[in-house]
């Protein structure tokens, strides 16, 4: 390589490299301490049939409960799966979204070597109208 394309693929290298270090620092609540592999499996509610490019996000969550900066985006197979190894024990916010499906969002914790979460995605339900008349739906 010639003088200025060697010194964009090093810069390029250099911000990869700086940009997985991040990512790993936020997720790290400890340096040391014990790891899990977590596998979220999403799948439709009404048939059981797996979702396939559903966006699974993944929130470190603190004691108080609230999620922390930094997070982990997957995409689930064709049989809805999708895994990550080296997660930290303690609590994670998931999150999946997929076209055409509810949005699921829940707090699990994680104290165990390998966890497995299932997801199961709804049909979006009827929206609220403020211009519809509710009256007639009002228990008596």
């Amino acid at each position: 390589m010639r003088g200025p394309v060697r010194v964009l693929a090093f810069g390029v290298a250099a911000l990869l490299a700086l940009g997985l270090g991040v990512a790993g620092r936020a997720w790290a609540q400890d340096d040391e301490g014990p790891m899990a592999s977590v596998k979220v499996v999403v799948v439709r509610d009404a048939s059981g049939k797996p979702v396939k490019d559903a966006k699974v996000v993944l929130h470190p969550v603190n004691r108080k409960g609230k999620a922390t900066k930094g997070e982990l985006d997957l995409k689930t197979d064709a049989e809805g799966r999708a895994s990550v190894d080296g997660i930290p024990y303690g609590s994670i916010e998931v999150q999946v979204l997929a076209p055409g499906l509810q949005t699921f969002g829940a707090d699990y914790e994680v104290k165990q070597a390998e966890v497995e979460i299932t997801v199961k995605l709804k049909r979006p339900g009827g929206q609220y109208s403020i211009y519809e008349n509710h009256d007639e739906k009002k228990p008596q």
